[in-house]
């Protein structure tokens, strides 16, 4: 298998130890986990609907209880992984990596946990885990962006293979072994982008079943069950069939050295990631200028071409949707003068003052802003008023980007805004604490943690 794409990832996740990771990369797997943890958190209150599919969904399984649901009960691991999955994605606050465009900790964290709950491991068999998922499916990612991005949605294809990869390790699979797991991740990874206009339920289902099908895929090669020996590098395989310009020297550049975990960034608005750059221009508007919204005549978003092509609809009908639309999240930002949870509740979306703003907004694609994606998310938001007068601001790194970090207490800050009113304060300290320490916790703690409430 020596020209195998597939068999050196499997033998970086097989042969990975925890002494291995610089200290930088294990506070980052700690903070991912937090922040996942959050978010799926944020569920239950920002969208209880899906939370609740989410936990009847698996509670049809009857499983043995293996693995927690977070904020829920316990079943079987894949289940968990599933349900975890759905839940972390559902208030669209979960982190992304920018060149592969995936919510990772979506997949990652679900897998990972659910198997070194399942198998007893422990915290620094999580972080290893955590760390394995996020250097796979980064990389995965970005030997097919960017055209894989115009059909696939790539936290449920190429965060089929994260979740298999974390699984695998919290598992403790072989290189073999492992690579079988991956090539089971790749004949089942699926999802594709059909969700940006209706915002509808498949775009949370996503990560929750790559998540599930991670898992699955390690317990196939853990039974001795077979896979394509080289799926990623096959001529008819994953990098072959799901990108029209692969780049397969993307899976293996600096792997084990450049760690990927640390280009992951966090999302500081709960909407799509397009949209913070120039939601930032236009807090910077309304922050500088003052802008009466009755006064807009008129507002153009100039930004890279993915985010026309993909994210500019204003037929903003449900939730999901105000998440995804760029045009929306702009115009919410200039009427109410921030971004936060509730700027995505009904009575905000179908706000008139809120629908008249955004029926004068535009996405443009910049042809000198589109080259410098992705290493940049770069926006300029240009808005005019009745007088004639012409406002902008330009953002290049949205916050939370590792060009634009969150700080320590901007991060646990966010995880408790999350958290408010589903966990009380006590148990949102005894969360920050033990995975600030995470490589010494017992998870049964964890379990504890964050199990029903």
């Amino acid at each position: 298998m020596t020209s195998s794409l597939t068999q050196p990832m499997a033998r970086f996740v097989a042969q990975l130890q925890y002494d291995d990771l610089p200290p930088d990369v294990v506070a980052q797997a700690g903070r991912f986990l937090l922040d996942a943890l959050g978010c799926a958190f944020a569920a239950y209150k920002e969208d209880p609907r899906k939370a609740q599919i989410a936990n009847a969904l698996v509670g049809q399984f009857g499983a043995a209880a293996q693995a927690t649901v977070i904020g829920g009960a316990q079943t079987h691991a894949a289940l968990a992984a599933l349900a975890n999955g759905m839940l972390i994605n559902a208030a669209d606050n979960d982190d992304t990596h920018k060149r592969a465009l995936a919510h990772l900790g979506s997949v990652v964290v679900p897998a990972a946990l659910a198997v070194c709950e399942a198998r007893r491991g422990t915290g620094r068999d999580l972080i290893t885990a955590l760390v394995a998922g996020y250097e796979v499916g980064a990389r995965v990612g970005m030997a097919v962006m960017p055209s894989h991005y115009r059909f696939w949605h790539s936290t449920a294809t190429n965060g089929t293979f994260a979740a298999a990869a974390a699984a695998a390790r919290a598992a403790g699979l072989g290189a073999d072994a492992t690579c079988t797991a991956l090539g089971f991740a790749g004949t089942q990874a699926a999802g594709l982008n059909t969700f940006f206009e209706s915002g509808d339920d498949s775009k949370s289902l996503h990560p929750g079943k790559a998540a599930m099908n991670g898992t699955l895929a390690m317990l196939l090669a853990e039974l001795g069950a077979s896979s394509p020996p080289d799926i990623l590098g096959h001529p008819k395989g994953y990098l072959a069939a799901y990108s029209t310009e692969p780049d397969a020297a993307a899976l293996h550049d600096g792997l084990g050295e450049r760690w990927e975990i640390l280009q992951n960034g966090f999302k500081f608005y709960p909407s799509i990631l397009a949209s913070h750059s120039p939601i930032g221009a236009a807090l910077e508007i309304v922050r500088r200028d003052h802008p009466a919204a009755q006064d807009i005549t008129a507002v153009e978003i100039r930004t890279y071409a993915t985010v026309k092509s993909h994210f500019s609809s204003k037929d903003v009908q449900k939730t999901m949707a105000a998440r995804l639309s760029v045009p929306y999240c702009v115009a919410v930002a200039l009427v109410d003068g921030e971004v936060t949870q509730k700027q995505f509740a009904p009575e905000r979306f179908n706000d008139p003052r809120v629908r008249r703003v955004l029926g004068v907004t535009e996405v443009v694609a910049d042809p000198e802003l589109t080259p410098l994606y992705p290493e940049k998310f770069p926006a300029r938001v240009i808005v005019t008023l009745r007088d004639g007068s012409r406002h902008e601001a330009t953002v290049y790194y949205p916050k939370g980007d590792p060009g634009n970090p969150l700080s320590a207490p901007e991060l646990e800050q966010k995880f408790r805004d999350n958290g408010h009113g589903v966990l009380n304060p006590g148990q949102a300290d005894r969360l920050v604490a033990l995975i600030g320490d995470l490589e010494n916790a017992p998870l049964a703690s964890l379990s504890a943690l964050i199990g029903g409430h």
